[in-house]
């Protein structure tokens, strides 16, 4: 009889921990991940990187003085003699490694007579600080005043970014409108990509850095070519496909069969050819 009569509420309590726990679970979980997204989207190379010439003849080291005191490094690689364009083109990299990882692609540029602006943000590459998109932003702006200084001003300069990068350089085309602009492997927005990885984690009511590509691009006379791959495996291809439909003024989209988002091609002659058939339309 004993056992009867303290029965139900022993239920009660178990039936109660079965329905808290993993609520409370989910909450520490949600916590941490809060806590430590940064960490979960930015992956510097911090290692400091060689001299410029070591890597590109020609090539020299420049500093980009930021807005809130910073000094970081980067590389100025300059054209071709024979096919200097007379554009330069702000490369704006993605969130893993440092420049010396995009120094084929800059490579490829300058053959083309472009003078190219390899830059590392805060934390990357033994720059000083550490990222976010408030950040991220204030380094691109220093990065096209440095171009600005050396004779190529925001009308003769086109903006590429990779992945995370497309973020960075689509809001200083807001503020700083170039000549035409490269989004290789870009997103509407960093919490679809968020969204799109992490399904059961509430990421747009968490996420800090929002980086709203789509709004940026949407009803700006800027040119734009989107380059993406077709087997994306990080920034979803249908993510890209939007932001291309959305562009205000897409001249080009190109889309690479087969492949995923750091794959050599992502990084050599198709990026490098589509930015050129993008200045082509500009001499017209």
């Amino acid at each position: 009889m004993t056992s009867g009569r303290h029965g139900g509420p022993r239920r009660a309590v178990r039936l109660l921990v079965l329905v808290l726990v993993p609520i409370v679970l989910v909450v520490v979980l949600v916590m941490v991940l809060s806590s430590l997204q940064r960490s979960l989207i930015y992956f510097p190379d911090a290692t400091a990187v060689p001299p410029a010439a070591e890597v590109l003849p020609g090539a020299r080291d420049v500093v980009l003085q930021t807005e809130d005191g910073l000094e970081l490094g980067a590389w100025l690689v300059p054209a071709a003699e024979h096919r200097d364009r007379g554009l330069g083109v702000l490369y704006a990299p993605g969130n893993g490694g440092n420049r010396a990882g995009r120094a084929g692609l800059a490579e490829e540029l300058a053959r083309r007579g472009f003078t190219v602006l390899l830059m590392d943000y805060r934390g990357y590459g033994g720059n000083p600080g550490s990222p976010d998109e408030d950040g991220l932003a204030t380094d691109a702006r220093a990065a096209a005043q440095l171009l600005e200084d050396e004779g190529f001003p925001a009308q003769r300069t086109i903006y590429l970014g990779e992945s995370l990068g497309t973020g960075v350089v689509a809001a200083l085309a807001a503020r700083r409108p170039p000549a035409a602009m490269v989004l290789r492997s870009p997103f509407t927005e960093l919490a679809d990509v968020g969204a799109h990885h992490y399904p059961w984690v509430p990421v747009r009511l968490l996420l800090r850095d929002r980086f709203p590509v789509l709004e940026h691009v949407r009803g700006s006379a800027v040119p734009v070519t989107v380059v993406r791959g077709s087997h994306d495996s990080v920034i979803p291809p249908e993510l890209s496909r939007r932001v291309a439909d959305g562009a205000g003024h897409l001249v080009e989209e190109v889309v690479l069969d087969g492949v995923d988002h750091n794959d050599p091609e992502m990084f050599g002659a198709p990026v490098a050819d589509a930015l050129t058939r993008l200045a082509d339309t500009l001499d017209r």
